[in-house]
């Protein structure tokens, strides 16, 4: 699931032409520019029935949109929504933005700005 989830969102143009590369699970590096999308899986679960397991797996994974400036991490939070939100296909069952918070001004000067969005992940394990 991860590298599939990082391909969809580097083969989006409005999302490559404002990171780049820079899409990374766990952690950005130390050094590297930004902007830049930092995910997180926070859970992923094997879906039951009464049958038993049923092929899929529902995960959550929370994006962070990271830039310079609040503008510009909006501007990235927007390109990943348009890109996931509603997404099924490939191995991607359903892509469903569950919340998106904005966490404020930095607290010093020069530090970057952050927009979080949680997605629901169903996909095909």
């Amino acid at each position: 699931m991860e590298e599939d989830l990082r391909a969809l969102l580097l083969g989006a143009p409005a999302v490559a032409v404002l990171v780049g590369p820079r899409v990374n699970f766990g952690r950005h590096p130390q050094g590297e520019p930004l902007p830049a999308l930092v995910l997180t899986t926070v859970s992923d679960r094997e879906g039951l029935t009464l049958s038993g397991p049923d092929g899929l797996q529902r995960a959550r994974v929370q994006i962070d949109c990271w830039a310079p400036s609040c503008g510009e991490a909006k501007r990235l939070s927007r390109a990943v929504r348009e890109r996931l939100h509603g997404h099924s296909g490939g191995g991607f069952r359903a892509l469903i933005l569950e919340a998106a918070r904005d966490l404020g001004a930095p607290e010093a000067p020069g530090r970057p700005f952050r927009v979080s969005l949680d997605f629901l992940v169903t996909y095909s394990a």
